[in-house]
C-alpha cells in the first residue's frame, strides 16, 4: 500500500492541476470580450463616419436645391430686363415731350393740351406695365449723388446748395426689383454750404 506522504510531489501537482484547468477559460473569456468591445468600437467609428458622411451629402443636397431655386426665382424675375431696358429710352422721350411743354400751355385750350392728354396717359400706362413687372422709376431730383445709381453728366454753380446735390435730371434711376436697371444721368451742385462726409466722387 502506497502512502501519500512518500509521493509530496506527485500529490502537490495532483493539487494544483484543477487551478491551471479553471484558469484557461477565465483567461479566454478575458479575450474574447477584449476582442468584441474592439470590434464594437470599430463599428462605433466607421457608424459615425457613415453619419457624418451622410449628414453632409444631405447638407449638400439642400444646398444645392437651394441654389437652384435662387437661380430659377432670379430667372424669373429679370428676365424681362433686357426688354425692360430697350423700353426705357421710349419711356425717357415720353417724359422729355411732356416737359417740352409749358405748365401754361397744357391749361389752354388747343391741341397742345390734347398732346399732352394724350401722351401722359400714355406715359401713365407705360409706368404701370413695367410696375407691374417689378421695374420702378426713381425721380433722384434733389438727393444727394450717389455713385452706384447716378452718373453726372455736369455741374451747376449753386451757392446755395450742398455740393453734390442732384439739381436736374436727364434720365432717371430705374430698378428692377431690388436690382438697378439703369442709373440716372444728372447735374449736380458744384459747390457752396459744406457738408459734413458729402463729397462728390470726381471719379466718376
Amino acid at each position: 500500500m502506497t502512502n501519500a506522504s512518500e509521493h509530496p510531489q506527485d500529490f502537490n501537482e495532483a493539487a494544483e492541476t484543477p487551478e491551471h484547468t479553471q484558469d484557461h477559460p477565465a483567461a479566454e473569456g478575458a479575450d474574447a470580450l477584449a476582442l468584441a468591445q474592439a470590434r464594437v468600437a470599430e463599428l462605433e467609428a466607421k457608424l459615425a463616419d457613415i453619419s457624418d458622411k451622410a449628414m453632409r451629402a444631405l447638407a449638400d443636397a439642400d444646398n444645392t436645391r437651394k441654389r437652384l431655386e435662387k437661380e430659377r426665382q432670379d430667372t424669373a424675375k429679370f428676365a424681362v430686363s433686357s426688354f425692360a431696358r430697350s423700353l426705357l429710352s421710349v419711356a425717357d422721350n415720353l417724359g422729355r415731350a411732356l416737359a417740352a411743354i409749358t405748365p401754361e400751355q397744357r391749361t389752354q385750350d388747343g391741341p397742345l393740351k390734347t398732346i399732352y392728354t394724350g401722351v401722359e396717359a400714355t406715359e401713365r400706362e407705360l409706368q404701370r406695365a413695367l410696375e407691374a413687372n417689378g421695374i420702378k422709376k426713381i425721380d433722384p431730383l434733389g438727393q444727394t449723388f450717389d455713385p452706384n445709381l447716378h452718373e453726372v453728366m455736369f455741374e451747376i454753380d449753386a451757392p446755395d446748395q450742398k455740393p453734390g446735390t442732384i439739381l436736374q435730371v436727364m434720365e432717371p434711376v430705374y430698378m428692377i426689383h431690388d436690382r438697378l436697371l439703369r442709373s440716372a444721368r444728372v447735374g449736380v451742385a458744384k459747390g457752396g454750404i459744406a457738408a459734413e462726409g458729402s463729397q462728390l466722387d470726381q471719379s466718376v
